[in-house]
């Protein structure tokens, strides 16, 4: 994915613009640790570095800010995800790869951090019909990729037909999921990696 800038309009003696893609990054931080209702602009001005009239102008608010956020965040996530499967020659090899891929993610300090779409999910979908329904989205397009996986492996025979795909597809979203939230508490990579071959076992 390309970074993004603010297009550069200014005329002399008007400041520079900033690096959009990395006040977004920044903004991703804060909202994961805090939350969205317990972040203030001013907790996004000291972690951006920028004035809250600069946050304003270019996002008018702390919801679109938010929205920017998570829109950058999947789309990161996503690229990182597909890298991860790239390797992969067999559907098996590439659901163990998605697993192993959030496995990595939900330990440490990236696991304490936690996911901003599942985050969303707990905090906004009930109250904010529009990013419920992106959430909802989001989740559903993982679960599909899970279940396509699972549908290649049975054509290649890397699993066995038996293994009903939309279900298990679900199954393992829902093992995804729970990783990244149980990740914030603070799991171990040993602990995380486990249930990978627990997961994978469904597949026997």
């Amino acid at each position: 994915m390309h970074e993004s800038t603010l297009a550069d309009t200014r005329t002399r003696g008007r400041p520079r613009e900033f690096d959009v893609a990395d006040a977004l990054d920044k903004a991703v931080r804060v909202f994961c640790e805090r939350g969205y209702h317990a972040t203030s602009i001013g907790d996004l001005t000291e972690a951006t570095g920028l004035a809250s009239g600069s946050l304003y102008k270019a996002f008018k608010d702390k919801r679109g800010l938010y929205v920017a956020a998570l829109t950058h965040y999947k789309e990161l996530r996503d690229a990182e995800l597909r890298a991860a499967l790239a390797p992969a020659r067999t559907g098996r090899e590439r659901v163990r790869a998605a697993l192993l891929h959030y496995a990595e993610s939900s330990h440490g300090e990236r696991g304490r951090i936690g996911c901003l779409v599942i985050n969303s999910a707990t905090e906004l979908a009930t109250f904010d019909a529009e990013l419920g329904r992106w959430v909802a989205g989001s989740l559903r397009r993982n679960e599909t990729l899970l279940s396509g996986l699972l549908r290649e492996g049975i054509a290649d025979g890397s699993v066995p037909p038996h293994v009903d795909p939309a279900v298990t597809g679900r199954l393992l979203l829902c093992v995804i999921q729970g990783m990244r939230v149980v990740g914030k508490t603070g799991t171990t990579r040993k602990d995380t990696l486990a249930l990978v071959d627990v997961a994978l076992k469904t597949l026997a």
